[in-house]
């Protein structure tokens, strides 16, 4: 009986510590068993700041080479190609030539969802491939209308160093290739991270 006590002492005296540091929060009764409150320090999450960089995205559908790839072709002929879905590996760039450095790739697809005008429904990641962002992605999921002068799309998340990444992404058409449908847009992304 003894040892039981001494047990059930030192487990009270463990999670009273514990507790009290705020590694473990103890739960009210409107709390769910499923969910907790987390410190940001203990995550490592510092203060929140605000990037903005410049990158350019190569569409290559022509050649050997192309970088997308129609993966579904729709039974009906729309004007605006409603129903096509591309699969994309498309460079991402510092300049606008595909010969400048590569900073990443921009990996997902993008489908015509229009019936009454060009316009993409854009599912992606920037996979950052230099530097100290080397393993870290932006997830950008939206609509595109392609032939806007400037488009918006949400930035919904992140990992690595992007990990809460919000935001949102300026697309602006910087060449397109009517013969060869190849295209170079310049994407100007604004992303809140820690």
């Amino acid at each position: 009986m003894a040892r039981i006590l001494l047990i059930l002492a030192s487990k009270f005296i463990i999670l009273s510590i514990l507790s009290s540091s705020g590694l473990i929060q103890c739960s009210r009764e409107d709390d769910h068993d499923f969910v907790s409150i987390l410190d940001r320090k203990l995550l490592g999450l510092k203060e929140e700041k605000l990037s903005r960089f410049r990158i350019y995205w190569h569409d290559i559908v022509s050649g050997r080479n192309a970088t997308s790839i129609q993966v579904v072709q729709p039974p009906n002929g729309s004007a605006t190609g409603f129903g096509i879905i591309s699969m994309i590996d498309d460079p991402l760039t510092e300049g606008p030539k595909l010969s400048s450095k590569m900073v990443g790739r921009a990996q997902g697809f993008y489908a015509l969802s229009s019936q009454e005008e060009i316009g993409l429904l854009m599912s992606m990641n920037f996979a950052f491939t230099v530097g100290k962002y080397n393993g870290s992605t932006i997830t950008v999921l939206g609509r595109n209308t392609v032939l806007s002068k400037v488009r918006e799309m949400p930035v919904i998340g992140g990992s690595g160093l992007f990990r809460f990444a919000r935001g949102y992404v300026q697309a602006r058409t910087h060449t397109f290739n009517l013969k060869t449908g190849d295209a170079i847009i310049q994407y100007t992304c604004y992303v809140l991270h820690y």
